[in-house]
Order: structure tokens, then C-alpha cells, then sequence
């Protein structure tokens, strides 16, 4: 047993320079042949040609309707049976069966849907008879496909199933319903489906200056049941109620508003947002999804997307003039959808987004279990949609002093008792630090105070290789991840003492609020934990855990508590009693030629790490106050050297 089957190409040339058959007898393969290159090279006249029994042009026609009926990428034919079509004995099933002045063909048909799903493919079979000595193809619609009838066209049917929720660690969901508007067309109804679809394109405009694919689009339109409503896209209400409004003034476009669960309760820069497939986004989430489907377009949403939509199921159908008769004739099983869960600890989250709510500046505030590295809080106040809890370049400033401290204690044989001073100026390596004089006292009460030029002398009893080993040990600059994407920091070359005293001070580290607490996580707790906002699916394995040394971090836990505890520290708003621990700094830089301030609260309390960055003068430490107690905080700006 083999497959039987004739390449086409085989037998040479197009119908344009077919005279004879590859047989001397007067065999109808060369008609074959020649009708079907014809088709699949898109010359339908001259497949039209070779036929009887129809208006040629209503053949030329139908034959070229199918692809765009199919929205296809390709359309490949072959004589015989060859693909998936099965095994045939040569003795029982030949490629053309002739019986006097009447033949049967049997040929392949595959058809690449291409971003509709797996090709199809299938046997097609044709009549000829011999008249006036030449062989014609007797024209029926079955030679399209078998199952279709008189009168029917091919139509793409696509179901989309509902999408999978996004929950938080109670295993509720974090999205709730919102009135949509569901914009689409009847492809039946349109007087010029190419048109519409540019008008719809031109005025489709989204963040960014995307825009949907007005080829694949209008593909979509061409393939899609003539009789049904096709959605085309959807607009969140209200905010994209003027676009809803420039598109229903286009001929035949129209909305059939629809209710989806799209709209987080909380945390939306994490979670996402769902819109329209867009250009620069299909390539992104690859196919089957097409321009217009409602997909994941920032967030959870986004990197998730093929869970939590799951893929559509395909169906290519027969339907008549009125829609009403379909037939089903191939079928491609979509995957279901599954659903996500975040480590999100909704009241942790609703004090998060409380302690910002009232601030004037745009803020992020990032909540850690340092005991296992879950984010249990997500807040992002002002940012513009900006994941900046996570993801932000901030100025550490003496936020970094963390970490520096640890370094200290690590590896210069110091502890918090040990004296130092605090002078109004000091100058290392050329560089000079200003900050107001202090008397010596022990390093612990310096830090609480936040001195920069204490950490600035003390920079000498560091190497920059075992500054930048700390800073590793408790995650800056390492390759974690967290489910989504966010950055771990940053610290400048320090290629001299001056640069490297900056660095101390925190000077060109550049940190997020995310990196910044899971610092505080592994000094309330003695292990860095790479972090994960997502418990399903598990995030992979990545940055192995790094334990702290028993001395170091005795004395990092003593300078941290004193400076929230002590009347004079500079995170000393942030004490709420019980065992808060922290510190707090005012970091500077330039961004495009302009100043930015940055107010800093890095601490932690029981089981509970947190980073507070707000991008002005303010009191963080106040905010982290009222983050712990869970009630709003009352805003109040700082004008000295931190925001304590």
C-alpha cells in the first residue's frame, strides 16, 4: 500500500502552455491538471475555461471566493490522494476513473487558515465528459468541497471562550463586571467591506499609536458568516466612549453592548487591562488570536494571556444565502481557559492603596512576606498605569544605606557600637558629601540619623567588589523575577574612592520599590527570598535563597530599629509600636534634564516587608505609619534631608 498522488508541478507547465497530456491517448488528465493549477495559482478564468455546465463567470467566481471566504494563506491541490487523507491501493482507488466519454478525479485539497488554526485538508472529487473530442470539467459547487450545496459559500466560524478569572490568595476573583461596548459589523450587510474596514482602522487609534491590522482585519470580515454579528473589537466604558462614538458613525459599524468582567478592584497596573488586539500586540501573543479579539493589553493580563483566554475553537461551515443552514464540516477543539492566582492579600492590598490615595505626588507601595517572598500588596498611586511598585528606576539614596550598613558589619568588623563621626563635610576621593554636623557617637545613632558623611569615611574600609557582593547577597542587581517583569537595581561602576563613597550614600543606585523590600525582608527575617506575586501557575525557580550571617544581621536589625524607634531617627513617624523596623531617606537625581525627588520608607513589621517610594518632598515615614495601621495618611512635606 503507498499514497497515490501527482504533483502538479510534475507535469510541467501552466494552463497557459498546455497542449497534450502527459499520456498519448486522449486522457482528461491534462484537463484535470490544467483546471486545477489554474485554481490554485488564482487563474480562475482559465480554470472557468475547462469547465461546462455553469456561466464561466460564476465559476471564475466561486473559485476565487474561496479564499477569502476562508481568509486563507495558501491554497494547495494535487491529484489524488496524498496528506492526511489515508492509504489507497492502487488496484481499488485510482486518481481519474474513465468510463467512455465520462471520467470521475479524485484530487487533494490544503488549505492553510493560517492565524485561524491547523490547516485543512480533505478529498475533493470532480465529473468530466468528453465532448466534441476535449475533455471538461462538469462545474457542480461540490468540487469546492463535497458537502457544499447549491447556493452555499465557506464561512470561519470562531468561538472565544469566556475568560478566566484573575484571583487573589483568598481565591477570589480581583475583577468585576463593567458595561462594554462590543463593536462590530454584519459582513452581509456591508455595500464595501474594504472601506469599512479602513475606516475603522484610520479612526481605531490606542496608547501608543496603536493600531489594528487593517488586512487581517478585513480578512476576518470577509470569512466570517455574512449573516451574523461579527464583534470586531471592544472599548471599556466610559473612558473610550468618544472612539465608540467615531466608530458607529461609520456606515454599517455598530455596537451591541455586552457586560464583561474586566475591571480590577484593585492593584489595575499589576493586573492589566484587557482591549483590542492590536498589530504590535497579535506579535506579541502569536496566533490564533486576530485583530480586534479581546486580549490581555498591559499587566497580568498581557503575560498571561494564552492561559487565561485560553484559544478559540475553529470551525469552517457551509451556509446558505440566509445564514440560517449551517453545516459543520471541520472542527479544531480550542483550549479552555485557565484561571490565575496572585499571592494578593486583599486587606493588606485595601490599606496599601488607603496609606496613598490622598498624596499629590504620583507614589508606589510594595508589601512582601519576607518569610516566603509572596507580594502581598501592590499600590500604585498617580503613576499613569505605570507598574512602578515594580518596576521603576528610582534613586536609592540613603535607602541604599541598608545595605551598606550590612556590608559593614559583614565585612569591615564593625558593629553598632562602634564610634564614628558625622561632619558637616567631608571629602573622599575628590568627591565631596555635606550634611548637618553631628556629634561622634556610636554607628548606630549616626545611621539614625541618617549621615551621609559617616557612611561616605567609612567607605574606605571597603573594596568595591565586597560593597557590590552585599548588595548581590540581598538581591540588587541579581536575575530574579517575580511572575512579572520588574528590576532588581542597580549600583554605578566605581571605578575610584569617590565613587565608590557615593555608592555608600547611595549616589547613582538606582532601585525599585520591589528591590528595596525584599532588603527589608531579609534584614526582619535573616533570608533574601526571591519574590512572587503568582502562586498558579508556580513561578520557576531562579535566584536561590541567601542567608545572612548571624552578626551582621543582629547589628542591621539594632541601627533599623533605633532609627524608627529613636525620637531623633529619621524614620521615627513609622513607629507604630511593636517591632517596626526601617529607615527613611530623600534621594535625588536628574531625569531628561529635570530634578526628581524621591521620599523613601524601607522597613518592615512582624511577617510583613514593605517599600514606600513617592516621587516628592513627603513623609514616608508617615505614610508608612498609616500603611501599618491601616488608615489613610494625612500628608505632610518634608524639607530637610530625608523623608522621615
Amino acid at each position: 500500500m503507498r499514497r497515490r498522488a501527482v504533483s502538479l508541478a510534475a507535469c510541467g507547465a501552466l494552463v497557459a502552455t498546455m497542449t497534450t497530456g502527459c499520456w498519448a491517448e486522449p486522457s482528461a488528465m491534462p484537463a484535470v491538471r490544467d483546471f486545477l493549477i489554474a485554481w490554485q495559482v488564482g487563474n480562475y478564468p482559465a480554470a472557468a475555461n475547462k469547465t461546462v455546465g455553469a456561466d464561466r463567470k460564476s465559476v471564475a467566481s466561486a473559485l476565487g471566493a474561496v479564499r477569502a471566504q476562508l481568509d486563507a494563506a495558501s491554497l494547495r491541490l494535487s491529484l489524488g490522494v496524498s496528506g492526511d487523507q489515508g492509504r489507497v491501493e492502487d488496484a481499488k482507488v485510482k486518481a481519474i476513473a474513465k468510463n467512455g466519454d465520462d471520467a470521475d478525479a479524485r484530487f487533494s485539497v490544503k488549505v492553510d487558515l493560517g492565524e485561524n488554526g491547523q490547516p485543512w485538508e480533505y478529498l475533493g472529487h470532480m465529473h468530466l465528459r468528453r465532448i466534441g473530442g476535449k475533455w471538461k470539467v462538469v462545474w457542480n459547487p461540490s468540487i469546492i468541497n463535497p458537502q457544499l450545496g447549491q447556493g452555499q459559500r465557506l464561512a470561519v466560524v470562531s468561538e472565544v471562550p469566556a475568560r478566566a478569572p484573575i484571583k487573589d490568595s483568598t481565591g477570589r476573583t480581583v475583577l468585576h463586571k463593567v458595561p462594554t461596548y462590543n463593536i462590530g459589523v454584519v459582513p452581509g450587510h456591508l455595500a464595501d467591506p474594504q472601506r469599512t474596514v479602513e475606516q475603522i482602522t484610520k479612526a481605531a487609534k490606542f496608547d501608543g499609536g496603536r493600531r489594528l491590522d487593517s488586512e487581517r482585519l478585513l480578512g476576518r470580515v470577509r470569512s466570517a458568516p455574512p449573516q451574523k454579528f461579527l464583534s470586531l473589537l471592544t472599548l471599556r466604558y466610559p473612558e473610550q466612549k468618544p472612539l465608540a462614538n467615531r466608530l458607529i458613525q461609520i456606515p454599517g459599524v455598530r455596537n451591541e453592548p455586552i457586560e464583561t468582567a474586566s475591571a480590577p478592584d484593585y492593584a489595575p497596573e499589576l493586573v492589566g487591562n484587557l482591549g483590542p488586539a492590536t498589530a504590535d500586540l497579535l506579535q506579541q501573543v502569536g496566533a490564533p488570536y486576530q485583530p480586534g479579539d479581546t486580549i490581555g493589553v498591559s499587566g497580568i493580563q498581557l503575560l498571561q494571556q494564552r492561559r487565561l483566554a485560553g484559544t478559540p475553537t475553529i470551525s469552517v461551515v457551509a451556509q446558505d444565502p440566509t445564514g440560517r443552514t449551517t453545516q459543520v464540516l471541520k472542527k479544531w477543539d480550542g483550549l479552555p481557559p485557565q484561571e490565575i492566582s496572585t499571592t494578593l492579600v486583599p486587606r493588606t492590598q485595601r490599606r496599601a492603596d488607603a496609606a496613598l490615595k490622598d498624596l499629590p505626588y504620583p507614589a508606589s507601595l510594595v508589601a512582601v512576606q519576607p518569610s516566603t517572598g509572596q507580594v502581598v500588596a501592590v499600590a500604585n498611586h498617580g503613576t499613569g498605569g505605570e507598574n512602578r511598585a515594580f518596576d521603576a528606576h528610582y534613586p536609592a539614596g540613603m535607602a541604599f544605606g541598608v545595605v551598606s550598613a550590612e556590608a559593614l558589619f559583614a565585612r569591615a568588623g564593625m558593629d553598632p557600637k562602634t564610634k564614628t563621626s558625622c561632619p558637616a563635610s567631608v571629602t573622599v576621593g575628590g568627591k565631596t558629601f555635606t550634611n548637618k554636623a553631628h556629634p561622634d557617637a556610636p554607628f548606630s545613632t549616626q545611621f539614625a540619623l541618617g549621615c551621609r558623611t559617616t557612611l561616605a569615611q567609612l567607605s574606605g574600609k571597603l573594596d568595591a567588589r565586597g560593597l557590590q557582593a552585599e548588595a548581590a547577597q540581598l538581591g540588587i542587581g541579581r536575575g530574579w523575577t517575580a511572575s512579572v517583569p520588574a528590576f532588581t537595581g542597580s549600583l554605578p561602576a566605581m571605578n575610584g574612592d569617590g565613587a565608590k563613597a557615593a555608592a555608600m550614600v547611595g549616589e547613582g543606585v538606582q532601585a525599585s520599590p520591589l528591590a528595596l523590600a525584599l532588603v527589608a525582608g531579609a534584614a526582619r527575617t535573616g533570608v533574601w527570598r526571591s519574590p512572587y506575586v503568582l502562586s498558579n501557575p508556580p513561578k520557576p525557580a531562579d535566584v536561590p535563597s541567601q542567608v545572612l550571617p548571624a552578626e551582621p544581621l543582629s547589628g542591621l536589625q539594632n541601627v533599623l530599629g533605633r532609627s524608627v524607634s529613636g525620637s531623633a531617627g529619621v524614620a521615627h513617624a513609622a513607629n507604630v509600636g511593636g517591632s517596626v523596623l526601617g529607615t527613611a531617606a530623600l534621594a535625588q537625581d536628574t531625569v531628561n534634564g529635570r530634578s526628581r525627588t524621591v521620599s523613601w520608607f524601607v522597613g518592615a513589621g512582624n511577617d510583613l516587608a514593605f517599600a514606600i517610594a513617592i516621587e516628592g518632598s513627603a513623609s514616608a515615614s508617615a505614610v508608612a505609619a498609616e500603611f501599618l495601621r491601616g488608615a489613610p495618611a494625612k500628608t505632610t512635606k518634608t524639607t530637610g534631608r530625608t523623608a522621615g
